[in-house]
């Protein structure tokens, strides 16, 4: 076997000085470096809806309420913000699962005066036991956590979109009334007109006018409720999707919402607890506690720290050996992290409880609330009816002469107050719909999440 080569005498004086000079260069090429992220100086308002982020999304020319809610998830900047908390959890497990670093010490004690013949000198290493006694405990709290920062990110995605569906339903159903209000202002407006008329040339006194003014007065004002009531809904819209206040915004002019059946109510009501996003958050916050209160119990063990030490006093004798260092449990065993994590625990018990039972009484208030304003709406339909055919007969009477147009206007008025009573009605229902698949998650992003190990 041919001998190893050694360094040429002179060449190993170099390389090591090379090697003390470049240490601490890499020991910082290993640190990460600071990045200034600076603050946006401008709001972040989309121009136009196409200007909006909708991936894999091909807008329609009337955005329907599945559109609208496809929009607002992906550019809500609440929930754009609140998915930034996800980098917050993962940075808290990798803190979780990290040691604390061993720690070394030197020191030397030169002679000043005495018996001593050279300068003693100690080094010892150590590390701390007591976070390995905890970091299965702590890595596991640390998961549960990030495990419900996505859950109630989630939630919050199922709020966004049941927002967003009401702002859509409200918004088209108010078009609806607003088109009916101005058929009647319209009606009332003809009607005012020639009773002025009628004033003027002395077929009427003054006392006619002045119901079919009270009424058309009503009338406008009730136009302009609404007109403040749409334009403040989109407003909301707007906001919600990151949009521009003074953006088009072109809506269906029919709801496209898919009904949730009763059986998918009754269905989904036992295993609320699975398939809810904010009681799964809950259920992970509580798993979270308890893996602290586990680590709060671990860590009342006295505090150990195992480490080798080795010297030279000033006489060059020399020692090696290990050393070990234990807290004395007098003062501080621990007991108020233990208490705080226990009651801590026990709240997010308590919490999960209240919630769950909120949940269960929220779906069946709002089964009986349906049920009660379907049979309304039925109801209402059939005065429609009732109203409608009239209408028709009295359109045909005063085209033919044989009513006043007082009373005609009063019988297309009466039809359109009950067309708006069903629209009306038609919108509670559409409102509770929405909500009722917001609250079991009909057509909602599914929860998917690993489980804590």
């Amino acid at each position: 076997m041919p001998a190893p080569k050694l360094p040429a005498p002179g060449v190993a004086g170099p390389v090591r000085r090379r090697l003390v000079a470049w240490a601490p260069l890499l020991i910082l090429a290993g640190c990460t470096a600071y990045r200034p992220l600076p603050l946006p100086r401008r709001a972040a308002l989309a121009p136009s809806v196409a200007a909006l982020r909708h991936p894999g999304i091909v807008l329609p020319a009337r955005l329907g309420v599945a559109d609208i809610a496809l929009l607002a998830v992906e550019n809500d900047p609440v929930l754009r913000a609140a998915r930034a908390r996800r980098g917050i959890a993962q940075a808290e497990i990798l803190s979780a699962g990290i040691l604390p670093n061993p720690t070394i010490s030197a020191g030397l004690s030169p002679v000043i005066a005495g018996p001593g013949t050279t300068t003693g000198w100690s080094v010892g290493l150590s590390q701390d036991l007591q976070a390995l006694v905890t970091l299965h405990a702590r890595t596991q709290a640390a998961r549960a956590a990030a495990g419900g920062i996505d859950a109630s990110i989630l939630w919050q995605e199922w709020q966004v979109i049941g927002q967003a569906r009401l702002l859509a339903v409200d918004l088209i159903e108010g078009a609806r009334i607003r088109r009916l209000l101005a058929q009647a202002r319209a009606l009332l407006a003809r009607r005012y007109g020639a009773t002025s008329r009628a004033v003027a040339q002395g077929n009427a006194s003054l006392a006619a006018v002045s119901p079919d003014l009270a009424a058309l007065i009503a009338a406008t004002r009730q136009a302009e409720a609404a007109d403040r009531a749409q334009q403040s809904l989109r407003h909301r819209l707007a906001a919600l999707l990151g949009l521009a206040p003074g953006a088009p915004l072109p809506l269906a002019r029919r709801p496209d919402l898919p009904p949730v059946p009763a059986g998918a109510i009754a269905a989904a009501l036992p295993g609320i607890a699975d398939r809810r996003p904010d009681l799964i958050a809950l259920r992970l916050g509580y798993r979270a506690a308890d893996a602290r209160l586990r680590a709060a119990i671990l860590a009342q063990f006295p505090r150990l720290t195992f480490g080798l030490t080795g010297g030279s006093d000033t006489s060059n004798v020399r020692t090696f050996g290990p050393q070990i260092t234990l807290d004395l449990p007098v003062f501080d065993r621990n007991q108020g992290a233990i208490a705080l994590a226990r009651a801590t625990r026990r709240q997010l018990r308590a919490e999960y409880a209240a919630r769950l039972t909120q949940a269960q009484g929220e779906i069946r208030a709002l089964r009986a609330e349906t049920a009660l304003l379907r049979t309304q709406r039925d109801a209402a339909r059939a005065r429609f009816v009732r109203t409608a055919a009239i209408a028709a007969a009295a359109t045909s009477a005063f085209q033919a002469g044989n009513l006043t147009e007082r009373a005609y206007v009063d019988f297309v008025t009466a039809r359109i107050d009950a067309a708006r009573q069903v629209l009306g009605l038609d919108q509670s229902l559409l409102e509770r719909q929405v909500t009722m698949a917001t609250l079991i998650g009909a057509g909602m992003p599914k929860v998917t999440r690993k489980r804590p190990r």
